[in-house]
């Protein structure tokens, strides 16, 4: 297992981590305009209502409203201060997104590239902190500056969640702020998921259908108050013990549920975790896949090409590198 040391002094573990400082902004979202309708002259110079101004529904970063079958997603993790946890967090970020928008077209294959940041909002520790959660949440600062990058380059946000002994549920409520917005998504890493008495890096975490679910429907409720296009759902998984009760995962409208295959190691090796974690997939569950530029190398292997993970079945509507 990777792991960093944080300038606060926590020591984080792998999944795209940094040191993130105690506490996050009470920034509130911007107040929403007013829909009072305009009024003009009636024909005896009375005021009348004028037909208010027509207001665009909101939609994805490169247009449309739904993500499948139009879009295959691809993307960098991290988060900046921790190289070595995630591509996204080394160098210049505006040129890691340049790099994402090339290797998003090399994964085109007969769909739109859709390039995403996923942003590691919410890091597990081996401490447990102050507040005994074992996790700590990234600067709102920070988040916003890739929220602004996300937005220069027409790319989605996926804001990741490592909960340690905290509540999943409401670590995803202290980001809604963010989720309002109509290209913020979220990915859960549950294998740090802790339970009592557990510690994030001694052994997996876990979930279940009926967690997933729940977070599912609180993004569903975001996105039908907003009028928001489909929000993605992402939940890597290395190991079948990581989510249980599967099939009580229920699909929630306009919410896109994707299953991240996450296991480390050759391309033998990826194609055996691929074939466990998708068998017997639930009936509206999407697919993704992960890759490791390290680890995957590692012992004179090599990282799997585009072609080789398009070969892939089903074929993964969701591809990230670590």
């Amino acid at each position: 297992m990777l792991a960093a040391s944080a300038a606060a002094g926590l020591t984080l573990l792998t999944g795209c981590g940094e040191a993130p400082s105690a506490g996050r902004s009470d920034a509130k979202p911007a107040p929403r305009p007013s829909h009072a309708s305009p009024t003009t002259p009636g024909p005896h110079g009375s005021p009348t209502s004028a037909r208010p101004p027509h207001r665009s529904r909101p939609e994805l970063p490169r247009g449309g409203r739904e993500l499948f079958p139009r879009y295959r997603m691809v993307g960098f993790c991290g988060l900046p201060g921790a190289a070595a946890l995630g591509r996204l967090g080394t160098g210049d970020p505006a040129e890691r997104a340049d790099e994402i928008e090339k290797t998003a077209r090399r994964f085109a294959a007969g769909r739109e590239p859709l390039p995403v940041l996923e942003l590691l909002a919410v890091v597990a520790n081996s401490t447990p902190g102050p507040d005994g959660t074992y996790r700590s949440r990234t600067p709102a600062a920070t988040i916003a500056r890739f929220h602004r990058l996300a937005r220069r380059r027409r790319a989605m946000l996926l804001l990741n969640v490592q909960p340690g002994r905290a509540a999943v549920l409401d670590e995803v409520k202290a980001l809604r702020e963010w989720l309002v917005h109509p290209d913020v998504g979220v990915a859960l890493d549950p294998e740090w998921e802790m339970g009592p008495g557990e510690t994030p890096g001694d052994s997996y975490g876990r979930t279940d259908g009926h967690e997933l679910t729940s977070v599912a429907r609180y993004l569903s409720g975001l996105v039908k108050a907003h009028d928001l296009p489909e929000k993605p759902l992402v939940f890597h998984q290395v190991a079948t013990s990581v989510v249980q009760e599967q099939s009580a995962l229920r699909p929630q409208p306009g919410v896109a549920l994707i299953k991240s295959a996450d296991g480390i190691g050759s391309p033998g090796l990826k194609r055996g975790t691929w074939k466990r974690l998708v068998r017997g997939l639930p009936d509206g569950l999407h697919t993704g896949f992960k890759l490791f530029y390290e680890e995957d190398a590692e012992g004179g292997s090599r990282l799997m090409t585009p072609k080789e993970v398009l070969a892939l079945r089903p074929q993964p509507e969701y591809v990230m590198y670590e």
